[in-house]
């Protein structure tokens, strides 16, 4: 059975997490400082569908995995490294996954930006 006072408290919860993420993660604040651009640039050029929706992709997935990597950095500060040398491999390791997840990101917002960037 569907009992909407129980699905609206998951969304309160959902979004005191979002909003503990953005007081806690530096990052995450740049993100999503650098998608709000992108998301402006994308709608003031003439981009395609297409085009659109391959940047919405990639934003939200870069915003997804810095949340994911949060989650792995707080569970990993329940461990501290002094318990296992795997904890700080394992913080390196999600922090890598966003940098190359963020690069691509890049790559793509130039291909597909660029070309608009360059005629103004």
């Amino acid at each position: 059975m569907f009992y909407l006072k129980k699905f609206l408290k998951s969304f309160k919860h959902s979004f005191r997490g979002l909003k503990n993420a953005l007081i806690w993660e530096q990052n995450l604040k740049i993100q999503l400082f650098i998608s709000l651009i992108v998301i402006f640039l994308m709608f003031y050029f003439p981009t395609r569908n297409l085009e659109k929706v391959a940047l919405i992709l990639i934003i939200t997935a870069v915003l997804i995995l810095e949340l994911i990597n949060t989650i792995f950095e707080r569970l990993s500060d329940i461990l501290k490294p002094r318990i296992h040398d795997y904890v700080k491999d394992i913080k390196d390791i999600m922090a890598a996954t966003v940098l190359v997840a963020s690069i691509c990101a890049l790559i793509i917002g130039i291909l597909i930006l660029g070309p608009y960037l360059m005629k103004l």
